[in-house]
């Protein structure tokens, strides 16, 4: 039993009884390169053993019980909300779910405010926001992880789904993978992921709409302008939409410049026979990808939509165990 001395204001409670509280700085998940090529595979091995446990040994979970996730979604989501709420669900604990209507972070209320608050609440905090600096400066200010469930620059958890959902098909030993359409956020994290863990991967856009820098600081990623050329002997194709949220004005050029960019039958004639189809949806079908591809023999795109659930939970409990820092 911790004996209480006498209080005085220039004391905190928690040192008058003895107790001291946890001083390391929380480990946030902004890009894909916060994680180590050992944490992703860590990550990875992890949620292939969730997501047995959840298919064929089900059973109630304590182990963060009474725990909070604190969502802020500023824009719409299908996967990401629905996986992070039931992860965190099936991890013991609860997830409250804050849009831009309910608190206008950065108009109605300051982010370091917001970041402070829900610190105090939350045991972490997931946010999709249209910035990545917002997403920075949500950090800085938190004192539990913060994870990146989407902004303009990464989306470190989609990757995490995706390299989990071509080791499931393919294996686990280095591949080629190409991405064709835009070098967006959703490119950025699936090239860093990748390459870290050894694949060879190709980035196929239009000039003018390659990925971040960062994807081509890695030896095994290349920057390839014609799909063609790319995808040969491909054992993985990837893409994405041409028009993301926020970029609807831009619309009409995209289509022109991304035309030839389109993942359909003739185009996948020339990967493998045994190459897959990825893309993180939600698709523009007849636009990105035809409907002869997405719902062909090689796509798996609803086994990566269900892989987000076990990569993301692997991901929060590794966090919230301490193990990841």
């Amino acid at each position: 039993m911790v004996q209480l001395q006498t209080y005085s204001k220039q004391q905190p409670l928690f040192a008058v009884a003895g107790v001291e509280l946890p001083k390391a700085a929380p480990k946030h998940i902004l890009t894909s390169s916060d994680l180590s090529p050992a944490q992703v595979r860590l990550v990875l091995d992890l949620a292939k053993v969730l997501k047995y446990d959840r298919n064929f040994a089900p059973k109630q979970v304590h182990m963060h019980e009474n725990r909070v996730l604190a969502m802020i979604f500023e824009k719409q989501s299908l996967r990401t909300r629905f996986t992070f709420e039931t992860a965190m669900v099936e991890l013991g604990g609860h997830a409250i779910y804050l849009t831009k209507s309910d608190i206008d972070m950065g108009n109605r209320e300051s982010i370091s405010d917001v970041a402070e608050n829900l610190s105090r609440w939350s045991a972490m905090i997931v946010a999709r926001l249209n910035s990545h600096e917002t997403i920075v400066e949500l950090a800085k200010h938190s004192s539990v992880p913060v994870i990146n469930a989407l902004t303009d620059l990464d989306h470190p958890c989609q990757a995490l789904a995706d390299l989990l959902t071509i080791e499931e098909h393919l294996g686990a030993d280095p591949k080629k993978l190409v991405y064709i359409g835009d070098g967006n956020n959703v490119a950025n994290s699936f090239a860093v992921t990748a390459a870290m863990l050894g694949h060879e991967v190709l980035i196929c856009t239009p000039p003018g709409y390659e990925a971040a820098d960062v994807c081509y600081s890695f030896p095994n990623v290349t920057q390839v302008y014609d799909p063609v050329t790319a995808i040969k002997d491909a054992d993985a194709v990837y893409t994405d939409v041409w028009v993301s949220m926020g970029q609807e004005t831009e619309e009409e050029e995209r289509k022109a410049r991304f035309a030839k960019y389109q993942v359909n039958e003739e185009l996948m004639s020339h990967a493998k026979s045994s190459a897959i189809f990825l893309h993180c949806l939600p698709a523009r079908r007849g636009l990105e990808v035809t409907d002869e591809v997405i719902d062909g023999p090689q796509s798996v795109v609803f086994d990566q939509a269900e892989n987000r659930l076990h990569a993301q939970k692997s991901l929060m409990k590794l966090l919230l165990d301490g193990v990841l820092k």
